[in-house]
């Protein structure tokens, strides 16, 4: 096997000698990168919002259309009495959440944590547009 070995090195050390070293042209690294560049530009993608601008439009229309017609149209009927249901569950919730006592931490707790999450959200929506050149 090692006299094979070394016909084999031989061998390859001839044809190396043979072959001339080839180089690659003068602007190969341009040429290159404007093919990465063109790849590129094909994979990246427009944005496109989920909700065109004229269906908001026609939505807003629509949601003013139904309020124009609700506040011109409708009927009002004194039959329902609308501030006795709204008393009657007003008197329920007050005495349901009347047995419930919070500590002051508690309560500082449910104050500052929604100002908290709210600054962090701005810091990273800030860090995000930034890394990403939004």
């Amino acid at each position: 096997m090692k006299e094979s070995d070394k016909n084999i090195e031989q061998l390859i050390e001839k044809m190396m000698a043979e072959e001339k070293l080839q180089s690659p042209s003068v602007d190969f690294t341009s040429k290159i990168m404007a093919e990465v560049h063109i790849l590129e530009e094909k994979k990246l993608k427009a944005y496109k919002p989920l909700i065109s601008k004229p269906i908001w439009i026609s939505i807003g229309l629509a949601v003013a259309a139904l309020v124009i017609y609700v506040s011109l149209f409708s009927v009002s009927n004194n039959d329902f009495k609308i501030d006795v249901i709204g008393k009657l569950y007003s008197d329920r919730i007050s005495t349901a959440f009347s047995r419930i006592h919070f500590s002051k931490n508690i309560l500082y707790a449910i104050l500052i944590v929604p100002i908290m999450i709210l600054i962090q959200v701005g810091i990273l929506k800030n860090y995000f547009d930034k890394k990403y050149n939004l």
